[in-house]
């Protein structure tokens, strides 16, 4: 059966927009109709229609406030003149101006890409949580990227049809490749061990507490380099906190890349010292292309690695001091780093191939769709005293 599918998504960008583009490019090979909401800017628009989805200009900032009513009132317009079948909405803001305007009158999908209660304090993230637990009513299901992403939803009270699917890249495109062609190519010595960090500059990535650790790291590999690889709102303090290191600091802020291939085969380390995540997608790239990742042990993390990985590859967040010496060891020992990327290679090949992931997504959708034509549709139980 083929559907109109609907994807609504901000932001426009970094893993997000790469799912999103993944999932249209495996939905329109399968023949199904595929639009993609979002606003303008950005590499989604551009990478979805390239992927064979009808792009529709929803213009919407990526924090809430005054302006949610016309983001809802301008997605309504666009539900209406699209008439999917389906509606899957990716991450916080979809998730919140697309509940409040199609109110479940169609099948709706809800894909956090790591819960907004977990990115606020106080009476935001209470606000979050009662958001969410509110808007089940209107989800037909809640589709997490790991089941730690689930367990921290349904610890906050939230009750809905839970669908786990892990994210998945394409192992075709993300090949491994030649560590010293790559080199070359960046301008990089080929001999000096190279730690690279892939991810929006953004406190949720943690690049800051990377660059605290950095001067640790050289004084036990005095050789390491460091490479910061992408944009975002945190680019100008994260280029003067590294600018502030003592000399020679030997750090290199790459900015926004069109392809991050490149700086990943360069690397002998990939490490993404997040705040929060679901499932962070340059860790499986990186591994992917057979490089191996240092994560800080948020959800996702720790089922995304190798399970012979976990002990050596799993940091406590925002821990300058663990960072640096798991850091400092991975660095010394580049025959290491080699074994242990080939090993991640297979691992992400056997468990992370986003074929299957669309294969998964694609039943999920079938599901909601039988249901509702069936009238057998499920509505979530609310929790009371919403």
């Amino acid at each position: 059966m083929h559907l109109t599918i609907l994807h609504v998504s901000q932001p426009v960008d970094g893993g997000v927009a790469r799912v999103v583009t993944d999932l249209v490019r495996g939905q329109r090979a399968a023949g199904h109709r595929v639009l993609v909401a979002c606003p303008p800017g950005g590499r989604l628009g551009p990478e979805a229609a390239a992927a064979g989805a009808e792009v529709l200009d929803w213009p919407a900032h990526r924090s809430p406030g005054r302006t949610v009513p016309a983001e809802v009132h301008r997605l309504r317009r666009l539900l209406k003149s699209a008439a999917p079948d389906l509606v899957h909405l990716h991450s916080a803001k979809a998730g919140l101006a697309g509940r409040l305007a199609v109110r479940g009158r169609l099948p709706t999908v809800f894909q956090p890409h790591a819960w907004s209660f977990a990115a606020a304090t106080g009476a935001l993230a209470t606000a979050s949580c009662r958001w969410e637990r509110y808007a089940t009513r209107w989800t037909a299901a809640l589709l997490c990227v790991s089941e730690q992403e689930r367990l921290d939803g349904e610890a906050v009270g939230i009750d809905a049809r839970w669908a786990v699917v892990p994210n998945g890249v394409d192992l075709r495109h993300y090949a491994p490749a030649e560590r010293r062609a790559a080199r070359l190519s960046l301008g990089l010595d080929l001999s000096e061990p190279l730690a690279v960090c892939v991810g929006r500059l953004c406190r949720q990535k943690g690049q800051d507490v990377l660059l605290a650790a950095w001067p640790a790291v050289l004084r036990r590999v005095p050789t390491a380099r460091l490479a910061l690889v992408g944009g975002g709102p945190d680019a100008q303090a994260l280029a003067a906190q590294a600018r502030a290191l003592p000399e020679p600091y030997r750090v290199r802020l790459a900015g926004d890349v069109a392809d991050p291939r490149p700086w990943l085969a360069a690397a002998d380390l990939v490490v993404l010292p997040s705040r929060w995540e679901g499932m962070a997608l340059a860790p499986l790239e990186a591994m992917a292309m057979a490089r191996p990742v240092l994560l800080t042990d948020v959800p996702g993390a720790r089922e995304q690695l190798p399970e012979a990985h976990r002990a050596d590859s799993l940091l406590p967040p925002q821990d300058p001091a663990a960072l640096t010496d798991a850091l400092a060891r991975a660095l010394a020992d580049p025959l290491e780093c080699g074994r242990r990327g080939a090993e991640a290679r297979g691992w992400v090949t056997e468990r992370h191939d986003v074929r299957s992931v669309v294969g998964r997504v694609s039943e999920l959708y079938q599901e909601l769709y039988h249901e509702l034509i069936t009238g057998g549709r499920r509505t979530p139980r609310v929790p009371a005293g919403i």
